[in-house]
């Protein structure tokens, strides 16, 4: 039976931010995965005698300058940019996780090392760093995922290392080491699991930034290379008929600025849901 009180207590529930987030990025996600299995056309299936087509019955968003369906470019565009995407971030999670929890718990001249790493990184906006190891190391997907990462790890390590400098301070750590633990004991079983929620909110930040950042490199032409589709090409593709077909700029840049929105959504509410000091309760 439920008590009065149990009646009255305030109800928590999940952020309408993290709802919303949630729902966009899941509409991203299911239409990349669905990409993998059925799109109304082949993407890169060139037909010039249909090029530049309004929207039909045969092609529900119309064609490109060189007659390909764009609803199919946008699916596997989207499974293109989610994968250069989770490549770039999963590189920042293992190499930049690593690097915090060790500067945190050795301090001295790893902790410095790491922290001067950062700065050096951070002098350069991500996407200056994405574009100048592009441009020596070659384009394409490969080479535009180590750029991203790269930066991601310095974000990453510098992130993780504040929460786990936080955590080194708590109550609960001290005993851990007063009972003879090592650094590396504790690392693992009390300091990582306490700082994995700043972990996720951060990396899902990261994954909006490298989205954008992977459809700027496309549209310099140093990411994606053709004729894989890509947000971003499609993007500078349709640049040059504005005039002529104005959508198919349109539809490239609703799909970023939807998944963009979605992940920053996302990462907003898992921060109020992960973070104490963020936690609101709402009355129902």
């Amino acid at each position: 039976m439920t008590s009065d009180a149990d009646l009255d207590a305030p109800r928590r529930r999940l952020p309408r931010s993290l709802l919303l987030g949630a729902a966009l990025t899941g509409l991203v996600v299911v239409v990349a995965l669905l990409s993998l299995l059925w799109t109304p056309h082949p993407a890169e299936q060139v037909r010039v005698i249909a090029r530049l087509r309004p929207p039909s019955a045969a092609n529900w968003l119309g064609t490109d300058h060189f007659g390909r369906d764009a609803l199919s470019m946008i699916m596997v565009g989207a499974r293109n940019s989610l994968a250069v995407a989770a490549a770039a971030v999963g590189i920042g999670i293992l190499g930049g996780v690593p690097l915090g929890l060790v500067a945190a718990a050795r301090r001295g001249w790893p902790d410095e090392g790491v922290a001067r790493m950062a700065d050096l990184l951070f002098a350069f906006p991500a996407l200056l760093t994405a574009i100048l190891l592009t441009a020596l190391l070659g384009p394409g997907a490969i080479n535009a995922v180590l750029a991203l990462g790269v930066f991601n790890v310095a974000v990453l390590a510098r992130v993780t290392r504040g929460a786990a400098l936080q955590v080194w301070r708590r109550e609960f750590v001290r005993a851990a080491l007063a009972l003879g633990r090592g650094p590396t004991a504790v690392t693992v079983v009390h300091v990582l699991p306490n700082v994995a929620g700043a972990v996720i909110v951060q990396a899902t930040i990261l994954f909006a930034v490298a989205i954008l950042n992977e459809a700027a490199l496309s549209y310099l032409g140093l990411g994606i290379q053709p004729p894989a589709p890509s947000w971003g090409k499609m993007l500078g593709d349709a640049q040059t008929y504005l005039f002529t077909a104005p959508m198919q700029a349109v539809y490239p840049g609703a799909a970023i600025a939807l998944a963009v929105l979605g992940l920053n959504l996302l990462g907003d509410g898992l921060r109020d849901l992960l973070d104490p000091r963020h936690k609101t309760t709402t009355l129902g």
